[in-house]
């Protein structure tokens, strides 16, 4: 028996490059700055996942990163805001991306921890959210940042730190 929804549905199609076509040894030979910027600038794909939230901007500099994403119908709960989940995977790419930026050539990190508040809701009328990563400590090992997600009107709507782990190639 078939069962017809009166529910109206969308349809979203995308693309993205698939990971693992770079030359992993001239990437290690590039500062994590460097990789940010020539993601930017289009020299290296971006990753997967910033195509599937609908990312639109990544602007790196030294020991920070801004992140823009417009919130999205495609991101919401079954209760009508955007996915805790998205929302911390914005928070996580900022954070992680700030520490990026911080990296040496030869060196790279691992997320060890993410801690996230929500602060407000997030709906499509939150508009453009930008999330601000940046860097509050970074160690020889390890690395402590935060990120903040602000709303179109300015809000802060969500806060997480992050604790990365720093590693040298061939450790």
């Amino acid at each position: 028996m078939s069962q017809t929804t009166p529910y109206e549905t969308e349809t979203r199609t995308f693309t993205w490059t698939t990971p693992g076509q770079v030359d992993l040894g001239a990437l290690l030979e590039m500062t994590g700055l460097e990789q940010l910027q020539s993601m930017r600038e289009g020299g290296m794909p971006h990753p997967p996942i910033m195509d599937t939230l609908g990312v639109t901007d990544l602007r790196p500099e030294a020991g920070r990163v801004v992140v823009e994403m417009p919130a999205a119908g495609f991101h919401y709960n079954p209760l009508g805001s955007v996915h805790g989940g998205v929302i911390s995977t914005l928070l996580d790419t900022a954070a992680a991306c700030a520490v990026h930026t911080t990296l040496a050539a030869g060196e790279f990190y691992t997320s060890v921890d993410l801690t996230v508040k929500f602060l407000r809701p997030v709906t499509i009328d939150s508009g453009l959210l930008t999330c601000e990563g940046t860097v509050i400590q970074r160690g020889r090992r390890t690395a402590l940042a935060q990120a903040q997600l602000t709303d179109g009107a300015g809000k802060l709507v969500a806060h997480a730190t992050s604790t990365c782990l720093i590693m040298r190639a061939g450790d």
